[in-house]
């Protein structure tokens, strides 16, 4: 098993359920249903689940196959770091990379890829932590580390962005129609609870934890 296989393995494929229903929100907004879902960095395909009705077919790209990825979806392996995706420009209706861009060397060079892989007119989404919440910021004042990069979480996470990088590189591969949202669920500093509901949602870019951009591919 070669290292980034191993590593791959420790993250055991997952995320958190508020980071899939961010995707699925974004998702139902944007996308009338039917057509190809690209999940790059799919992991175990938990994804799938909550967006399933939204599509037709589910095609995932990581490293190494999880177990329970989706019987009904393609798989692809592919590090990312050292190569493209084996699947034509346009494949995708919406392509996804979810909690992927800080797992790699090159996120300019990732958001092309999915730009690529997104059909004219189709859409780009990609999460990541947010680098602007109050749990980020208090660990950077106290620690002079973002939360999700310190020395537990490499070499696992590698790269932070902030908004502002997403847009530009959003930009750079030239999407339309940017937007950031965020999953308006995050831990309160120095606890293990979550900040209300109510509150997260009134102040999502500072109580939460994971951010989502938005972008459309040129028609």
């Amino acid at each position: 098993m070669t290292g980034v296989e191993e590593r791959a393995r420790r993250r055991r494929g997952t995320s958190g359920d508020a980071i899939y229903r961010m995707t699925e929100r974004a998702v139902a907004a944007r996308h009338p249903g039917g057509g190809t879902l690209v999940d790059v960095g799919c992991g175990a395909g938990r994804l799938w689940p909550f967006v399933s009705p939204h599509f037709d077919r589910y095609v995932g790209v990581d490293v190494v196959r999880y177990e329970g990825f989706p019987a009904e979806g393609e798989f692809h392996a592919l590090d990312l770091d050292r190569g493209d995706v084996p699947l034509p420009d346009g494949t995708g209706d919406v392509v996804c990379g979810v909690e992927t861009i800080e797992h790699l060397e090159n996120p300019r060079a990732f958001v092309r890829m999915l730009a690529r892989l997104a059909r004219p007119g189709g859409w780009v989404i990609v999460t990541t932590p947010n680098q602007h919440s109050a749990l980020s910021k208090a660990t950077f004042l106290l620690r002079g580390e973002h939360v999700h990069f310190q020395d537990a979480s490499y070499p696992a996470h590698i790269t932070a962005l902030l908004e502002a990088d997403l847009r530009r590189i959003a930009t750079e591969a030239g999407l339309t129609e940017i937007a950031v949202e965020y999953s308006a669920s995050g831990r309160v500093p120095g606890t293990g609870r979550h900040w209300p509901s109510v509150l997260s949602r009134a102040w999502p870019r500072a109580l939460s934890d994971n951010l989502l951009l938005a972008g459309r591919r040129a028609g």
